[in-house]
């Protein structure tokens, strides 16, 4: 098994930034790559970005990339998402999951473990 424990969210105005943060605990060894998604009320939940666990090659939704960063700690076996120039649409509770194997990268049902979510509020 994998737990998964999300922290950094929070409000911030549009135009700023945040750093959330995903700690993985356990059967670390097994997992192949790591994903950020997030889920607005009454939405889908939407892939954001993955990055290998061994490795890196990170991928990125075309609603982020030049805006966000997702990069990783293997020593602390940790993943992080860096939001830059946030805008209101990017309001949403983020979620980091892991995988372990390459199928369905971009789809939730791609994912064998999820942390909890932590809330991202974007103001005008």
């Amino acid at each position: 098994q994998v737990q998964l424990v999300e922290s950094g969210g929070g409000l911030v105005q549009a135009g700023g930034s945040l750093t959330l943060s995903c700690a993985a605990s356990g059967r670390t060894f097994g997992i192949y790559g790591m994903g950020w998604f997030r889920q607005a009320p009454g939405k889908e939940r939407d892939f954001i970005a993955r990055i290998r666990w061994s490795g890196n090659q990170p991928y990125y939704a075309d609603s982020v990339k030049g805006r966000f960063t997702v990069s990783k700690d293997n020593a602390k076996n940790t993943v992080y998402l860096q939001m830059n120039s946030l805008e209101p649409e990017d309001t949403a509770i983020y979620y980091c999951a892991a995988q372990r194997d390459a199928l369905l990268p971009t789809r939730p049902s791609g994912y064998n473990y999820w942390g909890q979510g932590t809330q991202v509020t974007v103001s005008s």
